[in-house]
């Protein structure tokens, strides 16, 4: 599958359920054209893989969600846990594509492969604890969690030594590992909902094709 591209329409209308330095974001299980109805008869947010979830914030000139300052963090955990949202997927990739292998800068993967796919953005590593790009001053806590499916330390590829299947996508689990909101490395096969956020990149390319085309929407 490949990379959704925006649909202007809908960039136009898209959700905007609340708002953190100029951007939009919404959860998609709250959002019809994203729910369904499960065997009891509950309406529930559908679960998809990880390429999916973005591709369904990108038809609306968003993304999965980039965690990239702590302010952002600390509002993505809150509202994880005031509404006991148990999982999420976030823009987060680890670079394991072909050649990633061989740059010297993301050596090793584990630790400084790690980047947010919406905004291209690389991350902090992730054996530290992430610093302010603006004052240069440490985040509160390490945002990755201590512990997983082996007890160790996250991002640990543990799935791999059980099938082979390795981890490269970002998710946003909360307690399942009794560590609280944390991040965790997953299989990107794995479904769950997403937080959606506004993708300027996005966003520009509908406005400009909105402009060309002359359908008259406003984008904004």
């Amino acid at each position: 599958m490949l990379l959704t591209p925006p649909v202007p329409e809908l960039c136009a209308k898209r959700p905007k359920h609340w708002q953190l330095n100029g951007h939009w974001y919404f959860y998609t299980a709250d959002e019809p054209d994203f729910q369904e109805v499960n065997e009891q008869g509950e309406t529930v947010g559908q679960r998809v893989n990880w390429l999916e979830a973005r591709n369904w914030c990108r038809r609306y000139c968003m993304d999965s969600i980039s965690i990239e300052t702590e302010d952002e963090w600390v509002m993505v955990k809150q509202n994880i846990t005031d509404r006991g949202i148990l999982y999420l997927w976030s823009s987060g990739r680890l670079c394991d594509f072909k050649g990633c292998d061989t740059r010297e800068d993301l050596k090793p993967l584990k630790v400084n492969g790690w980047f947010w796919s919406g905004t291209n953005v690389k991350m902090a590593p992730t054996n530290a604890v992430p610093r302010s790009k603006t004052t240069g001053k440490s985040w509160v806590e390490q945002p990755w969690s201590p512990t997983g499916h082996t007890g160790a330390p996250q991002p640990d590829n543990a799935e791999y030594d059980i099938n082979k299947t390795s981890e490269p996508c970002l998710g946003l689990l909360n307690g399942i590992y009794n560590d609280g909101v944390k991040w965790h490395d997953i299989a990107c096969y794995h479904t769950k909902p997403t937080f959606c956020e506004d993708s300027e990149a996005l966003l520009n390319y509908a406005r400009e094709v909105n402009r060309i085309e002359g359908l008259g929407l406003t984008i904004d």
